[in-house]
């Protein structure tokens, strides 16, 4: 029974409710050095590519460029916090890393929500980073659902 309570419930109680089609929420950031630093601590990836100017500068990648995990985080950040919103984890992920993003860069991450389920608060999203010249970064789709809150959510 309570399986056919969740989804005769589709979107009712989530944050922002269904979003439509089309919709679409972005957000930027300029990463550097401390966030390497703060990844690496927390994930573990010290590859010299992110840490080791000498190493990274005589790469092909000619410099310094932070982890694909920064990159994509952004994606989160969007998912989390506007669209579909808060409540919102992701069920599957295909990403296609296009290009490096290098220390200073500003990244701007966007969803677009192409399907949202009546029946149930999964959405399945285009998703894109971009750096400030327009350049495709990482780019693909995103399978999400958004959970009811209790009141202490924020």
């Amino acid at each position: 029974m309570a399986s056919e309570t969740t989804t005769q419930q589709g979107w009712a109680g989530t944050r922002f409710g269904q979003p439509k089609v089309g919709a679409t929420a972005s957000i930027s950031r300029t990463f550097g050095p401390r966030d390497v630093e703060l990844f690496s601590e927390i994930s573990g990836d010290r590859n010299p590519l992110h840490i080791d100017e000498k190493a990274a500068k005589a790469s092909v990648f000619g410099g310094l460029i932070t982890q694909g995990g920064i990159t994509t985080g952004l994606l989160n950040a969007v998912v989390a916090e506007q669209l579909p919103g808060p409540g919102t984890v992701f069920l599957s992920v295909s990403w296609s890393f296009r290009r490096p993003t290098y220390f200073g860069e500003t990244m701007t991450a966007t969803v677009t929500v192409e399907k949202a389920r009546d029946d149930k608060p999964i959405c399945n999203l285009r998703t894109v980073v971009v750096n400030a010249e327009g350049e495709v970064c990482v780019e693909g789709e995103a399978v999400t659902y958004t959970a009811v809150l209790g009141e202490g959510g924020v």
